[in-house]
């Protein structure tokens, strides 16, 4: 007679990393690089007697802290790869460059010896010279947080 094994309660599986948010990682650090390389800010000078303006634009790869927001997003996508391909949890630790792009981000803003320099002009109506940012700024920014808020949630445990 063949005797009865009562099922074993499952081994709990070893902890399996997230790869939808391992790849959504890797999509915003990619859109981090290209930010990059997008103007960041810039001068604008406008005339209301006119009303017409001109402006330049400053990239972001033209700063300092351009370049190394392009080397934290390609750190992101560097994590976010290594988990897909080797399937061990590395994409947490993309927070830490998203993290950081996002405080590179506020640096270049807030830093006085940067772009701006405080140069605002006004000649009344007739000409207005200031610094503005520019979108790719604030795509830089969108995309340094969706990177750090996606490694995170690769933390949370699976509902499975």
């Amino acid at each position: 007679m063949a005797e009865y094994f009562p099922p074993r309660p499952a081994a709990r599986a070893e902890r399996k990393p997230r790869r939808g948010y391992a790849l959504a990682v890797v999509v915003t650090g990619a859109l981090l690089v290209f930010c990059a390389a997008l103007p960041w800010a810039g001068l604008e000078a406008r005339s209301d007697l006119i009303d017409a303006g001109i402006g330049k634009s400053l990239r972001g790869v033209d700063a300092a802290c351009g370049v190394y927001t392009l080397l934290s997003g390609v750190l992101a996508v560097m994590l976010g790869l290594a988990t897909l391909v080797t399937r061990l949890p590395l994409t947490p630790l993309a927070a830490i460059p998203g993290l950081a792009a996002g405080v590179l981000l506020v640096v270049f803003v807030t830093n006085p010896d940067g772009h701006s320099k405080g140069l605002t002009v006004a000649l009344g109506d007739f000409l207005t010279i200031e610094p503005a940012l520019k979108y790719g700024w604030f795509a830089a920014l969108a995309a340094a947080v969706a990177t750090t808020v996606f490694a995170l949630f690769s933390l949370l445990p699976r509902r499975d």
